[in-house]
């Protein structure tokens, strides 16, 4: 599995940890920046995240903001991607499960570390059901 990660200046520090714990875990992934916490318009970063997963580069993303709906919303906007901004356990298995979605989106100052691994843990170990109503449902989207 290949992750496509990026963020704007409220997730810098957090995404630099990120890429480190998936390091770690020796889990591939693809840094689209930003590089440094020095301001930047968000949605570059989550066009960039979302083009690898629809190129087929990517099967994931996770995108880092102040509070991650900035992201989600931007993100949610290209055609293909399911974006999800969470900031509990349930809900990031929830919208895999239930909803496939592709894309993590996480606050930067409103979680913390620990939380955030937690987080993507459980996004990217955790498969779309296939249930034909949560298939069903998906299909509405567009």
């Amino acid at each position: 599995m290949n992750i496509a990660i990026g963020c704007d200046q409220g997730g810098y520090a957090m995404k630099t940890e990120l890429m480190e714990y998936l390091k770690s875990k020796k889990i591939p992934f693809v840094d689209v920046g930003s590089y440094s916490e020095g301001s930047v318009d968000y949605p570059v970063y989550a066009k960039a995240v979302c083009e690898k997963i629809t190129s087929g580069e990517c099967e994931l993303g996770i995108l880092v903001c102040g509070t991650g709906i900035g992201m989600s919303m931007a993100a949610n906007k290209i055609k293909g991607i399911r974006a999800a901004a969470v900031s509990d356990n349930y809900t990031a298995q929830a919208t895999r499960s239930h909803n496939d979605a592709n894309v993590l989106c996480l606050g930067g100052r409103t979680i913390g570390i620990e939380l955030a691994k937690m987080l993507v843990d459980t996004f990217i170990s955790t498969p779309f059901s296939g249930e034909e109503r949560h298939a069903r449902r998906i299909s509405m989207f567009s």
